[in-house]
């Protein structure tokens, strides 16, 4: 059995009257990209503070390779490297000069401090322009750099906090080629994010967090399985006012939702039976521009468990 890399035991914190974190409760395994899901505010940079000693839990505690991290913190830094939300690089340092002054902070110099260096820059694409100011650099560079920072310290925990966060696409589909990368070499990653393209795409498994606490957790395919249904979208020029009620009486719809003007949801089981029902219930009506079915998304698990769209 692969041994756990961070476990939670009812980890909680508070600011004051607020719960940031309510009773989480985690297990992280080794070689794991685990992704932490949720909107702004659910709670999942406050969990990653607390993994690694920057905050206190209220209650509960947490355990990363074997250690609490409110009373060793140190050790378990030695062994994490954190991409955080804010882009930390120095615009009048190169790229070379930025990473070495890292290395030096955790005690990395000479050959050594030069091959993870190396490596690192070579990994994220930035090898030709080590030499270069970081004042020269876009955002979506400075993110790469920034990336290559946390890599140098060969961690064996990797924890990318918004990795993508303001950057290009070309830039982000980088970055989801290097987290893969991490996986390749058996390192774990915990990955948070508002996106959920990307807790698709790259995690094993994903927990989502709504207002502090967990509300689900597995892979991709079992959380949309959680859902149960299909997904059928109308898009039309208008609806007659019984159009809610027609097609809620078709036979394996369980909701029909409003999503915009001119615009339905209905969550359907069995989809591709009901499908062609709801499209008779829609071909007298003569001004439907396209009707879609599809699998729910992560971001439809989200509502269906939640009651609000991911990003609210």
């Amino acid at each position: 059995m692969t041994a756990p890399v961070i476990q939670t035991f009812g980890l909680t914190r508070h600011f004051g009257q607020q719960v940031a974190v309510d009773g989480l409760d985690l297990t992280v395994t080794s070689g794991e990209i685990f992704a932490l899901l949720g909107p702004n505010g659910s709670g999942k940079t406050t969990t990653i503070l607390m993994l690694v000693g920057l905050l206190r839990p209220t209650a509960g505690r947490a355990s990363v390779f074997g250690i609490d991290p409110t009373r060793d913190p140190a050790a378990v830094r030695r062994r994490t490297a954190v991409l955080t939300q804010e882009t930390l690089v120095y615009d009048e340092l190169t790229a070379l000069e930025n990473l070495r002054f890292y290395a030096a902070l955790y005690g990395l110099s000479g050959p050594e401090a030069a091959r993870r260096i190396t490596g690192a820059l070579t990994l994220v694409g930035l090898e030709p322009r080590r030499h270069q100011r970081v004042a020269t650099f876009s955002g979506g560079l400075k993110r790469r750099l920034a990336l290559a920072r946390a890599l140098t310290m060969e961690p064996d925990l990797v924890i990318l906090d918004e990795p993508t966060l303001g950057v290009d696409v070309q830039t982000r589909a980088a970055i989801w080629d290097h987290v893969r990368s991490l996986k390749a070499e058996g390192k774990t990653a915990i990955l948070t994010t508002n996106y959920m393209e990307e807790a698709e795409a790259l995690s094993d498994r994903v927990a989502i967090l709504d207002q502090g606490r967990l509300v689900a957790l597995g892979t991709v395919e079992e959380l949309k399985d959680r859902v149960g249904t299909d997904i059928i979208e109308v898009d039309a020029q208008a609806f007659p006012p019984s159009a809610l009620e027609l097609l809620g009486a078709v036979p394996g719809v369980e909701e029909v939702a409003p999503t915009g003007p001119g615009r339905l949801r209905l969550r359907v089981r069995e989809g591709e039976r009901v499908f062609p029902l709801v499209l008779d219930q829609l071909g007298g009506h003569g001004r439907v521009r396209a009707v879609s079915l599809r699998r729910p998304t992560l971001n439809d698990t989200f509502l269906a468990l939640t009651g609000r769209a991911l990003r609210e």
